[in-house]
């Protein structure tokens, strides 16, 4: 029986793998969790853990300007929290670190009518300290790898499912409440909060290391998303066309609006190194999202 310790109690997607994990496979994982939020975890022993998941962060909430204590907090806990807690780990013998890191560090959506496709050759270029405090995480974590102690970096898209937070929410909100939604053509990768269980699994499971990006197989479309939804609750939603230009108007003066329907993808190549991981299609996620 594999041992994992989740690092950071009470996150979406540590609870989300902890339930995934007892459900699905009860024989084969231990799966502990220790909170971050005070030195507490400091004296806790990391030895005898086959992997060290580490959830612990502060996700981007902010539309403006970010404040510079903001900032400060965002390098204390997603970098220096990071680091310390991988240093951790591998001086307490863990033979893996598995961290979350964000699609974040290649920067904000592509205005909407215009393309971002992320290959393995694209550089990270984040557009505020969010993105920057999960790129000097990443770098802080690279030399720790070696071959008694796996890092694994973890970059997926937008992480939806039953209870997620961030835009997905708010595009079921408007599933469920208006009759018609503008169409507009774009395409974004996702990642069904269960497809990434099975794919953090994987991880453990194989002893990787290196940095991966898991995605659906099939790219979303925001409009025919919201439609997605809708069907999920026997609603209608009817995709109205010719509303583009309003929305690349509404893109100047909000960055919600190009987050939403601008678009950004990954090469679907380039997460199709681990197999069987994409459990779920598009739909079949969309239908338990909405349960």
């Amino acid at each position: 029986m594999k041992k994992i310790l989740i690092t950071g109690a009470n996150s979406y997607i540590g609870t989300s793998f902890e339930k995934y994990i007892t459900e699905n496979y009860p024989e084969q994982y231990q799966v502990d969790t220790v909170d971050m939020l005070d030195d507490g975890w400091r004296e806790r022993s990391f030895s005898g853990y086959d992997s060290v998941f580490h959830v612990a962060g502060i996700a981007h909430s902010d539309s403006g300007k970010i404040s510079a204590e903001k900032e400060k907090l965002y390098y204390a806990v997603n970098t220096d929290l990071t680091i310390e807690t991988a240093k951790k780990a591998k001086a307490d013998g863990a033979g893996q670190f598995i961290y979350m890191s964000s699609a974040i560090v290649y920067g904000d959506s592509a205005p909407i009518g215009k393309d971002k496709l992320i290959t393995k050759d694209t550089p990270v270029f984040p557009a505020n300290c969010y993105g920057d405090s999960k790129v000097q995480a990443e770098n802080g974590l690279r030399p720790l790898n070696d071959d008694n102690f796996n890092v694994v970096i973890l970059r997926p898209p937008m992480i939806y499912g039953k209870g997620s937070k961030g835009n997905y929410p708010l595009l079921a909100r408007f599933a469920q409440k208006t009759p018609i939604f503008p169409y507009v053509k774009n395409a974004r990768s996702m990642l069904y909060v269960e497809n990434l269980c099975e794919f953090v699994r994987l991880m453990i499971e194989n002893g990787e290391s290196g940095t991966f990006w898991p995605q659906n197989a099939e790219y979303s479309n925001t409009s025919e998303l919201v439609k997605m939804i809708a069907e999920a609750h026997g609603r209608r939603v009817h995709l109205v066309h010719g509303f583009g230009w309003a929305l690349k108007l509404l893109g100047h003066l909000t960055p919600v609006v190009n987050k939403a329907f601008g678009s950004l993808r990954y090469d679907t190549g380039m997460s199709e190194v681990v197999a069987g991981y994409d459990r779920f299609t598009l739909k079949q996620s969309i239908e338990f999202s909405e349960k």
